[in-house]
């Protein structure tokens, strides 16, 4: 083994990462507790010293992952999740490796075939609601034609809720952000192609709805065989 090897690359923390540490950090402690309510981003920005950009980012990363909940009308406050499963959150979201694109995206169609196979074989009523649901609110923003990778990936996070694999949900829920902002940055989910990929998640959901695993995992792997392809382009 070359002695290179044995080095590994220093990631630097981004300011979003920070942010994320600090608020773990108030949480653990107890000094915030489920229903709190966080100070409002410009607070935040003044006090931290940094653009409201990041605080935004950080407090959308938290949302993902189900740590903090924006109630209208009242702002952003600490979710009622019990503060030892959002310790095992915040581990995962602050100590995963960053590894590259291709990596991710390979990742996420193993599991998502997992997943929808699964969805397909255990699904209940409730599930198939909240999938039409996710599918409803993907197809307002696809015919208006706004971006919509934010409802794209809540449809596929509802499949693997629908799996009803605590893993392979947390799983999705760690490497989706990264994904997510990566897509955004390079265009992957263009208007043009959504009508595509809408067609695709009613023909998905309709498998599920049967319980055809094996027609829902081969419409699954069609659906992000594009996206695997230029996965492997992107640096």
């Amino acid at each position: 083994m070359d002695l290179l090897d044995n080095f590994k690359e220093i990631q630097v923390e981004t300011p979003v990462d920070k942010i994320i540490r600090q608020i773990r950090s108030l949480i653990v402690s107890g000094y915030l507790s489920p229903g709190d309510k966080l100070p409002s981003e410009r607070k935040l920005s003044e006090k931290l010293g940094i653009g409201r950009t990041y605080i935004r980012d950080a407090i959308k990363k938290l949302e993902f992952f189900g740590i903090l909940k924006t109630l209208p009308q009242s702002g952003v406050v600490v979710n009622g999740t019990d503060i030892s499963a959002m310790e095992g959150l915040f581990l995962n979201v602050m100590k995963i490796e960053r590894p590259d694109f291709f990596s991710l995206v390979e990742t996420r169609v193993s599991m998502e075939l997992f997943s929808v196979r699964k969805a397909a074989e255990r699904r209940n009523d409730e599930d198939i609601v909240k999938l039409e649901e996710a599918l409803i609110a993907y197809e307002k923003r696809v015919k208006s034609k706004q971006s919509a990778e934010n409802e794209d990936f809540l449809f596929h996070l509802k499949i693997a809720e629908a799996s009803h694999n605590a893993v392979v949900k947390t799983m999705m829920l760690i490497i989706l952000p990264d994904i997510l902002a990566i897509y955004k940055r390079e265009h992957v989910c263009v208007v043009d192609e959504a009508s595509t990929n809408l067609n695709y998640h009613r023909s998905i959901l309709d498998a599920i709805k049967k319980q055809d695993g094996e027609q829902a995992a081969l419409l699954m792997s069609e659906h992000l065989h594009k996206v695997l392809e230029f996965s492997k382009r992107v640096l």
